[in-house]
């Protein structure tokens, strides 16, 4: 029947259960609604019979397992219809509200912070703020971690070398997807953060001194003998000992230096007690950022990168991609320059470390630019995840109430413009390069044609294995699997939910931001599955009345079909 081209290997009997799940997603519905009806069904039916109707109905269709072996025969179903997997660990920690914000402040203020009870001259944007702490607020389909202590961070790193090597053992050429918050404290992903943004804002401030205000970011360029004389007035460097830097470098032989090259130079120049001083805009100055790091917080950091290269080789060994998930925008510049580094080591001979690149914020172009220029300095590969983003609301709100520059695009059509861009940029280069990939993570219908006629007129052909596209598993088969017939390489992001008999009431957060994804995006796709079953019932109805079967037989001879 049509339904089989929607989703192909599923039995009407199974499309039908699945239909189930969707009912809560239609508009009117609201997703605390279809959190209270699984609520009262868990308390009627028991928790065995509630379980079993769960991964019957609404947990079978969008979780793959709850085991390393119970994910196999989808994987391999899907994989059949050319749709390989992205496997996720779903499920969230049970914290309340309350809880997660006292988890959230403790763990993202350093020891010098509370023993002094101020963050000095710390930007408020990458501070903890307690009416933003419970990070699962507002956010949709997305999970989130909330830093307990270093051993909950190590079960979080073999959960994952678990999702790994079950991608490894389920298909060739597989995907897993991580998060680093999940990976240590983060603290220091804040810290990181701010270092970075108050290096680039400098170089930009130094650039406007310049004349050189509001060119494209790989456009600008400082003049160097202005900039040996800015580090010199800073304390940073003598002009002998700059001259030297820009030698040995092999920077500014042209006379100038970009972003990439300042970028180069604060890496290898600050000796790592001094990582964490930043410029004072208005002064001038280098300042701490912090007064010191304990101990216990600089092993911290140390066991969080161990981790990801833990992480990034057992991914390299079994040949599967690794993508590091985006996160909120004030951790998000560590994220993306740990991520970068990862990249650095392990992608040299091909793309195993994906970056996700947000296309909701403003800044995402630039960024996907300087990732990209950067790997083709260094000669090893690209491979980028692009999302529009998954945190909207929560930092919307965040950057109005406490009170800095909204990091987003002020619309919906602006930040389908910018997905748009960084897409097409990034195919271009593939055109021409053997080293870039990218996951189209997008269950936009417009945007999975825009890249199918971009890739024609490029010449890009789907057996290349350089263009992937990404959906949340039961979110999108209208489009992935004709797109998995077409030989174009498909990726479903699966929930590997291995703790699914702990999942509670509080502990929903995932399955709500589905019902609510689904509410807003996909009522196109409910659309189809009611039509198409509508039409079965009417064709069969037909079918009885010619044959003189009563309704009995007739749909006892349906579920066979």
């Amino acid at each position: 029947g049509p339904l089989r081209r929607v989703s192909p290997g599923v039995g009407v009997g199974e499309r039908r259960l699945a239909a189930g799940p969707l009912e809560p997603a239609c508009p009117g519905v609201s997703p605390e609604r279809g959190s209270g009806l699984m609520n009262l069904s868990r308390k009627l039916l028991g928790q065995h019979l509630f379980e079993k109707l769960m991964k019957m109905t609404f947990y079978g269709h969008f979780v793959a397992g709850e085991d390393q072996e119970a994910i196999k025969p989808l994987i391999q179903r899907n994989h059949a219809f050319g749709v390989g997997s992205v496997l996720d660990y779903s499920v969230e920690e049970d914290l309340t509200p309350e809880e997660a914000e006292r988890k959230e402040m403790d763990s993202c203020t350093s020891a010098s912070e509370k023993k002094t009870g101020g963050a000095g001259h710390r930007e408020k944007q990458y501070l903890a703020h307690r009416g933003f702490g419970d990070r699962r607020d507002k956010v949709i389909s997305a999970r989130t971690y909330f830093y307990a202590d270093e051993t909950k961070c190590d079960q979080h790193m073999e959960t994952f070398l678990r999702c790994i090597e079950a991608s490894g053992g389920s298909s060739e050429d597989s995907f897993s997807a991580i998060k680093l918050t999940a990976l240590g404290r983060p603290q220091f992903l804040l810290q990181f953060s701010e270092v970075l943004m108050k290096w680039r804002k400098f170089f930009h401030q130094m650039a406007a001194e310049q004349g050189k205000a509001g060119l494209a970011v790989m456009e600008t360029r400082l003049e160097v003998k202005k900039l040996q004389e800015t580090l010199a007035n800073l304390g940073i460097a003598t002009k002998a000992e700059s001259q030297h830097w820009f030698t040995g470098e092999d920077l500014g032989v042209s006379g100038t230096v970009d972003l990439l090259d300042w970028n180069s130079l604060i890496d290898n120049r600050t000796k790592l007690s001094k990582l964490l001083l930043v410029p004072n805009t208005k002064t001038g100055q280098l300042e701490p950022l912090l007064s010191h790091f304990t101990e216990e917080e600089d092993l911290q950091m140390k066991r969080m990168l161990q981790r990801m290269d833990v992480l990034a080789t057992r991914a390299l060994k079994l040949g599967v991609r690794l993508m590091v998930d985006a996160e909120q925008t004030y951790f998000q510049p560590a994220i993306s320059r740990l991520t970068l580094e990862m990249q650095r080591k392990f992608n040299m001979e091909k793309a195993v470390i994906f970056n996700t690149f947000q296309c909701y914020l403003k800044e995402a172009y630039d960024n996907v630019t300087m990732d990209m220029e950067l790997s083709r300095r260094e000669g090893w590969h690209f491979g980028a995840k692009l999302v529009r983003g998954a945190y909207l609301e929560q930092e919307r709100a965040r950057a109005a109430q406490i009170g800095y520059e909204d990091p987003l695009n002020p619309t919906y059509e602006e930040t389908n413009e910018m997905y748009q861009r960084c897409l097409d940029y990034v195919l271009e280069e593939i055109k021409y390069s053997q080293k870039v990939k990218v996951m189209v993570a997008s269950h936009n219908e417009d945007t999975v044609k825009f890249t199918i006629r971009r890739m024609a007129e490029l010449g890009i052909h789907p057996s290349e294995n350089k263009v992937y596209f990404g959906q949340l598993l039961g979110m999108c088969d209208q489009i992935t699997f004709p797109l998995g017939k077409c030989l174009c390489p498909r990726r479903e992001g699966v929930g590997f939910a291995v703790l699914f008999t702990r999942i509670k009431a509080e502990n929903l957060a995932t399955f709500k931001g589905y019902w609510t994804l689904l509410w807003v995006t996909n009522s196109q796709r409910n659309r189809i599955k009611f039509k198409k079953l509508k039409k079965r019932y009417q064709s069969l109805c037909f079918w009885a009345g010619a044959h003189g079967l009563s309704w009995g037989r007739c749909l006892s001879h349906h579920y066979l079909l």
